[in-house]
């Protein structure tokens, strides 16, 4: 198979993905109706189908490291940002228990997901049982949608303070790249599972080790390095609109949401 056969064919049908997406939407609009900020929300059902649907869930499911991590960071920091961000300004997420909403407990879910789901037991099973793929889908989505929620707040009452915004977007940036570090330079397999995949079902396996010359050790280097580079310009792009509020906020009113 080269690569413009697996591009047409490695798309997979996934009828909880399709079946969520479109229960979700029913949901948004009979809460907010057409409302201006649902681009956002159309947005993070694009990105959830593509995450688990296109040819990246099929090279990630048991043929290439880097390709799960990129899914990890799509489901765990952009799906559930831009799910925050269609909401309007009127909404509460106040949450029961209250500690949920704690600074800390977000802070912990957005970077623990992501060291909990690289510890080499925890990823090799995610891969191998559907059933724990599953639970790993779901865990990212709320673990994100729990970290995201201190900075994209609908309120602007119930967001962190510009600086303690940019503390912990910054301190979150430093951790996930400390991990990143780690996994580029480990000489060891985080997820062995992936330095020989169990059932080469689509013949991609040479494709991927000639043709584009990705070979267990350059996956994981290419995994390790989108979690220090591009998910790390994630938060500063975070940070940089905290920054951005903190100087709106001096200089006069806030522009509320609609």
């Amino acid at each position: 198979m080269n690569t413009t056969q697996f591009l047409i064919s490695g798309w997979t049908w996934n009828a909880a993905a399709i079946l969520f997406s479109v229960a979700a939407l029913v949901v948004y609009l009979a809460i907010f109706g057409r409302s201006r900020r649902i681009g956002y929300f159309l947005g993070a059902l694009g990105v959830l189908l593509f995450t688990l649907m296109s040819p990246l869930n099929t090279l990630a499911d048991g043929y290439l490291f880097s390709a799960h991590m990129l899914q990890h960071i799509l489901l765990l920091l952009i799906v559930p940002a831009l799910v925050l961000l269609s909401l309007p300004s009127s909404l509460s997420l106040v949450t029961r228990p209250r500690v949920l909403g704690h600074p800390f407990v977000g802070w912990v879910a957005g970077v623990g997901a992501m060291w909990l789901w690289h510890a080499p037991t925890m990823c090799n099973a995610a891969v191998s049982s559907w059933p724990i793929h599953a639970l790993q889908t779901v865990s990212l989505l709320v673990l994100g949608a729990l970290f995201w929620r201190q900075t994209l707040a609908p309120r602007e009452e119930e967001r962190l303070s510009p600086p303690g915004a940019v503390l912990y977007l910054f301190t979150a940036c430093v951790t996930c790249s400390v991990l990143g570090i780690i996994i580029t330079f480990s000489p060891v397999a985080v997820c062995s599972i992936y330095t020989m995949p169990p059932a080469d079902h689509l013949g991609l396996l040479q494709t991927i080790r000639g043709l584009w010359g990705i070979t267990p050790e350059r996956d994981q280097q290419i995994g390790g390095l989108l979690m220090w580079m591009p998910m790390c310009l994630i938060y500063l792009s975070a940070i940089f609109a905290q920054i951005a509020r903190w100087f709106a906020e001096s200089a006069g009113p806030t522009t509320k949401r609609i």
